[in-house]
């Protein structure tokens, strides 16, 4: 008797993620899959996560293949589970006679019935499935842009509207500069180590330059002292490792330093919008978690409702998820200011990169015991530098000093007696 099956569908990573590239297979056909358990490695552009089974069985077909992407809720595999009878998830169609891997869907024709193809990629290989979006082609109309020389930086490399409009920028700024010739790749040597680069390096690299490209950097730091704050640490970090579980460390205090400073400096928590300036209403912080291979940047939503503990609840569980490939995809997006902790690996000064969409990146670096004077004596503290990188668009350097400045007063004048929850 046939064995039950159950067709496996590429799942919605979060509410404003729709397609996914699979990046890894974790089992091959006739291997055992546990329900729970992971299946396969999914990058989107926002997160890279592990999809566990929905059921128990034998992995009987891979329908994606590795580095394909797929439509969520597209089937991409079959397993069989042995009960005898024929059956789909609730978000799979019913299974056809023959089954073929998912393609990416193709976005409509704009008005006229007009389409325009990919250009090829290099090396001769065919087209990409997809379409240029009317939006694109529209754009690409107005602005009398050649999409074959546009970059693409939306899922699968697809050119976006804004691509258009940032390349058009970028040819008006400077007309007559010619394109700079590709640079050759260096041939490795006997001894060089070829890594290739996961779809979120890239990713963080294409978002990374962008943001060098398009915003302009400005700079600033201050020297904190953190006698107060070190003091109703180790007040309280006994208890608090108690009670919640985990070590209360010295970010959480960065972040509500942060947060009050945002709130007397609104326009710090805001994005540059040409012609405007949003100046957002929650103050969501994104909190900087390094990892072996990447860096990803989850989001305490309205950190300015929290106390000290509550932020340090919400990093310590964000963080604990990012390591474990457990975050949502919208769990990575919508920060309106970051905050960065450099400083627990020993750094004492950081020019930070700006994510874009936001007015600037705190950083916190590594606190020191140095000699200070204190009222015509020298004496031992525990200091911190508060670097500050900044949109000089947004801010100039009277409005960022200003915020920098009730950070560290925030942090200076914690006590013993300023209250953890």
């Amino acid at each position: 008797m046939a064995g039950k099956t159950t067709r496996v569908v590429m799942p919605q990573l979060g509410e404003s993620v729709h397609e996914g590239t699979i990046s890894k297979w974790l089992v091959k056909p006739g291997d055992k899959v546990v329900e729970f358990e992971p299946m396969l490695e999914v990058d989107t552009d926002k997160v890279n996560a592990e999809v566990p089974a929905p059921v128990s069985g034998i992995l009987r077909e891979i329908l994606a293949k590795e580095g394909q992407t797929v439509q969520a809720g597209a089937e991409i595999a079959v397993v069989e589970t042995g009960d005898g009878a024929v059956s789909a998830t609730p978000e799979a169609p019913a299974p056809a006679p023959k089954t073929e891997a998912p393609k990416v869907q193709e976005s409509p024709a704009p008005p006229g019935g007009k389409a325009a193809d990919l250009p090829a990629k290099r090396g001769g290989e065919a087209p990409e499935a997809h379409r240029y979006s009317p939006g694109v082609l529209m754009a690409a109309d107005e602005l009398k842009v050649d999409l074959s020389k546009v970059t693409g930086t939306g899922l699968g490399g697809r050119v976006t509207r804004k691509d258009v409009q940032e390349f058009a920028t970028r040819s008006k700024a400077s007309p007559t500069a010619p394109a700079p010739p590709p640079t050759p790749a260096a041939a490795p040597a006997e001894g060089d180590q070829v890594v290739q680069l996961s779809r979120v390096r890239r990713l963080i690299g294409e978002n990374m330059a962008r943001s060098k490209q398009t915003i302009p950097h400005a700079w600033q730091t201050q020297e904190v002292d953190m006698s107060g704050v070190v003091a109703n640490r180790n007040a309280n970090k006994s208890a608090f490792q108690k009670q919640e579980g985990f070590n209360l460390t010295y970010l959480p205090y960065v972040m509500m330093a942060a947060v009050s400073a945002l709130r007397e400096h609104p326009e710090v928590n805001s994005t540059f919008n040409e012609t405007e300036l949003l100046v957002h209403r929650d103050v969501n912080l994104g909190v900087s978690v390094g990892l072996e291979d990447t860096l990803l940047v989850p989001v305490v939503r309205r950190a300015d409702s929290l106390s000290l503990a509550g932020l340090a609840r919400a990093v310590n569980d964000l963080a604990n998820r990012a390591r474990n490939k457990q975050l949502k995809a919208d769990e990575l997006a919508g920060a309106t200011f970051t905050v960065n902790n450099s400083g627990t690996f020993g750094t004492l000064f950081s020019y930070s990169v700006i994510n874009p969409g936001q007015a600037g990146i705190l950083t916190m670096e590594a606190i020191v015991d140095r000699p200070v004077a204190v009222q015509g004596m020298i004496g031992i503290k525990p200091m911190m530098y508060l670097c500050f990188s900044f949109d000089h668009r947004v801010l100039d350097g009277l409005q960022a000093a200003r915020f920098l400045t009730s950070c560290r007063k925030w942090l200076e004048a914690v006590g013993t007696d300023t209250p953890v929850y």
